[in-house]
């Protein structure tokens, strides 16, 4: 996948979480893999960490908790100009992994009866998704948090890629403030790509709309419902939402990119931006330690009743990114090499890819991060959990 499409469609952060991309290897250690896929040494994960700086990207860091040890691990740089090295606590954009925060939420209102994942949008949101053949009142809250209710997904609009998403355009206007509203209108302007329901197709436009319902139902700002729920309950020190500020808070490496433009060798820092171009759908800026802590806590039952992590953790088949990924609610299934089964989500932004995956029993989880956007060279994930990191086939989008 192309750095065009892949700022275009918003996908380059969920393939993120296990793809690899070329044809790059890092084999396992005798004896560091056992029966399980679980890998007990740290080798071939910080091996994977060292590929993926040879092969172009300035820093990356990874986290590995395996209940009370944790291993940490940092290549490369996380500042060009100084040369400073990447932080293993530094915090990041962790874009699209924002949509499993938006999803526990939801489903916290509804165990507390004030929303149903059945309801309609046109319940909560009247009005809003209308025109072109959208109807609110033929889509579930459901549909949005699992990617099938058909709505355009606004960062695949042209026009809004052009200005927001690409090339110098990107520079001139990564500080603008755009409201919720503005990206659901991009959307509007489009008609559904299917009927509510039909299959699944990634849209950042359904977590915009899950993050207008959050406020709707609650009478309070998303980002607070999400800080008094889930920051401030798990302890998240790292974490926090910018709003629509575009500064990183500290301590943090620069972000680097080449602005989504096919073959462009320049490397430009884009550190900075507005944090309401993300919002709902990817505006969360977290570590790989915090990260940790979130898709344990969640695994465990310590955030969501039963009933609603069944809920979150019932699948659909996500057949563009390849057979070993399902989509659940705001949450992501998938296999690794070795057969281990992992929960988890990753994200995508100009100047940053992450990765957050758990094993469904909340006993082992792993998070990194890429301080440049241009390549996935190695599958760190499999490198942790399998003890090597063989190139896969890229999924098609």
């Amino acid at each position: 996948m192309n750095a065009r499409n892949a700022a275009r469609t918003g996908l380059v952060g969920l393939a993120a979480a296990a793809v690899a991309a070329t044809a790059f290897t890092v084999p396992a250690q005798a004896g560091e893999r056992d029966r399980t896929g679980t890998a007990p040494g740290h080798g071939a994960t910080q091996r994977a960490l060292d590929a993926t700086v040879a092969a172009g990207i300035p820093g990356v860091l990874a986290e590995s908790r395996d209940g009370r040890r944790v291993w940490r691990g940092t290549a490369g740089v996380g500042d060009r100009e100084t040369g400073g090295e990447r932080g293993a606590n530094d915090r990041f954009r962790i874009a699209s992994i924002t949509k499993t925060f938006v999803a526990t939420v939801l489903l916290q209102l509804e165990a507390e009866g004030r929303l149903d994942l059945d309801d309609k949008v046109e319940k909560h949101l009247p009005g809003v998704v209308a025109g072109n053949g959208n109807d609110g009142g033929r889509i579930t809250v459901r549909q949005l948090l699992n990617h099938t209710s058909g709505i355009f997904n606004y960062t695949a609009d042209p026009e809004y890629a052009a200005k927001y998403l690409e090339g110098e355009s990107y520079l001139k206007h990564r500080y603008d403030t755009l409201p919720p509203e503005f990206h659901v209108k991009v959307a509007m302007s489009h008609r559904p790509d299917f009927a509510p329901g039909a299959r699944f197709q990634y849209s950042n436009t359904g977590y915009v709309l899950a993050g207008m319902i959050i406020e709707k139902v609650s009478g309070d700002d998303y980002e607070d419902q999400v800080r008094k729920r889930i920051i401030k309950p798990l302890g998240l020190r790292g974490t926090s939402q910018p709003g629509d500020s575009v500064q990183m808070p500290r301590p943090s490496g620069r972000a680097y990119s080449t602005l989504a433009l096919p073959d462009s060798t320049t490397i430009h820092d884009v550190t900075e931006m507005n944090g309401s171009q993300g919002w709902a759908d990817g505006d969360i800026i977290s570590t790989a330690g915090d990260l940790n802590r979130f898709f344990k806590a969640l695994m465990r039952g310590q955030v969501l009743p039963e009933k609603q992590l069944k809920a979150m953790k019932t699948t659909v088949p996500a057949d563009a990114f390849g057979g070993q990924y399902r989509y659940g609610l705001g949450i992501i299934s998938q296999r690794t090499s070795c057969g281990t089964e992992l929960w988890g989500h990753g994200g995508g932004i100009l100047g940053s890819l992450s990765g957050a995956v758990t094993t469904e029993d909340g006993r082992r989880q792993l998070s990194y991060n890429l301080n440049g956007d241009w390549a996935m060279p190695v599958d760190i994930t499999d490198a942790a959990f399998c003890g090597t990191a063989a190139a896969k086939p890229r999924p098609k989008f």
